[in-house]
């Protein structure tokens, strides 16, 4: 097909569509690999650069900025153009990020690599906007395709923390670095090559996605409002999430447990968040998007009380498996709030503003537990910070909740 051909097309909920699905959680696996090995080479770097543990998760945390940012572009070229063009620039600018990590001379070089090429317009493709792009493609099971698309950033985690660990005590960082860079190059180009087509809706999807479901169906709030309370839930769920999934690593290392049970501690959570953003498919299709993230927000504060009380190896990863289950619905059900309250040809863009939120979360956690840790000595007070936080989260969704209980029996 050259340039100038029409996009291929097919039906949404079609056999192309679960095809689909499955190239785009392959997508999502390698190019979250940017938001994994940051983590894993942490340790590394603050023995390398010769910086405080807060000074070295900078680079996590401009990582996260970036990919938030990156998701409100992506998510206008999304909604202009479609997801292989984004898809193409994600791979040469993974490329370019990892290549320029691996000779970076200090702190600054590699945390300006890791946001401004890796994330920006590199992992934030395989994110937000991949999410986005097939919940147009399904109607009876959009629930579940989302999340099954967002599992693909935990299965990420799961396989590249063990692997990165392993590569980078066999062959150095920098070694490292500069072979991911050049594996995502030469695995997320031919697979973009399989997402060219574009959705024929069905009636079913167009009666669905043709804007009756606007704005001025949440009981008491304008859009603005309403985005502005996702954003606000986005940005308070993440901090907390951040706390483990940012520093388990490390934290084992201060455990004396060693950065590979952390490592392996890191997979076997984000294994058992496989689990838990697959079935919150399943169950958001049931009750929706508001009741999965109050679900997930309740779980979450009791796995991170748990963190508290159980530091010995076995039950870390008791606790660690825990957190995975109970927290993994949580990022995607904002995708179907969304996509239940507003038009469809606003997808991309308000998608992309929640999940920036949330990437500003996972930001701000991950610099502010390290600076806790830094001013304490200890990783208790930055658990109970992210306990408050997630309290926020969970207050905002009994709220819009108890809003939509109330719209719903004004009208019955």
């Amino acid at each position: 097909m050259t340039a100038s051909t029409p996009p291929l097309t097919a039906e949404v909920d079609s056999p192309y569509a679960w095809f689909r699905l499955g190239v785009s959680v392959l997508l999502c696996t390698i190019g979250g690999v940017a938001m994994w090995s940051v983590v894993v080479v942490l340790p590394a770097l603050q023995a390398d650069f010769g910086v405080a543990r807060g000074t070295a998760s900078l680079p996590y945390t401009l990582t996260m900025v970036g990919t938030a940012a990156g998701n409100i572009i992506v998510g206008r070229l999304l909604d202009r153009f479609g997801i292989v063009v984004p898809l193409r620039i994600a791979a040469v600018m993974l490329c370019l990020g990892y290549l320029a990590a691996s000779v970076s001379q200090n702190i600054t070089e590699f945390a300006l690599a890791q946001g401004l090429l890796m994330a920006l317009f590199g992992c934030s493709v395989t994110f937000g906007p991949l999410m986005a792009d097939i919940s147009m493609w399904f109607v009876r099971r959009r629930g579940v395709a989302v999340s099954v698309c967002a599992a693909g950033s935990y299965l990420s985690g799961t396989i590249w923390p063990p692997v990165v660990q392993h590569m980078i005590a066999a062959v150095g960082w920098r070694q490292t670095h500069a072979m991911i860079g050049v594996f995502c190059l030469v695995t997320i180009l031919p697979l973009s090559w399989f997402l060219r087509r574009r959705p024929i809706a069905s009636a079913t999807a167009m009666r669905v996605n043709s804007g009756v479901r606007t704005g001025a169906a949440v009981p008491g709030l304008s859009p603005n409002a309403l985005m502005a309370l996702l954003c606000v839930a986005g940005v308070a769920c993440c901090v907390a999430m951040a706390m483990p999934q940012v520093h388990l690593v490390a934290y084992c290392s201060d455990l004396g447990y060693g950065p590979a049970q952390g490592a392996d501690m890191l997979s076997v959570m984000l294994i058992f968040g496989i689990v838990s953003r697959v079935g919150s498919g399943f169950i958001a299709d049931r009750i929706g998007g508001l009741c999965t993230l109050l679900l997930g927000s309740v779980a979450q504060i009791a796995a991170l009380v748990l963190y508290l009380g159980f530091d010995g190896l076995v039950s870390l990863y008791v606790v660690s498996a825990l957190f995975g289950l109970f927290q993994g619905g949580i990022v995607p059900s904002y995708a179907l709030i969304v996509r239940e309250y507003f038009p469809a040809r606003e997808a991309g863009r308000r998608i992309g503003v929640v999940l920036t939120a949330t990437m500003g979360g996972m930001a701000l956690g991950g610099w502010m537990s390290g600076v806790i840790f830094d001013v304490t000595g200890s990783y208790q007070a930055a658990f109970l910070n992210g306990i408050g936080w997630n309290v926020l989260n969970a207050g905002i969704a009994v709220l819009l909740l108890m809003r939509a209980s109330g719209r719903r029996l004004a009208t019955a």
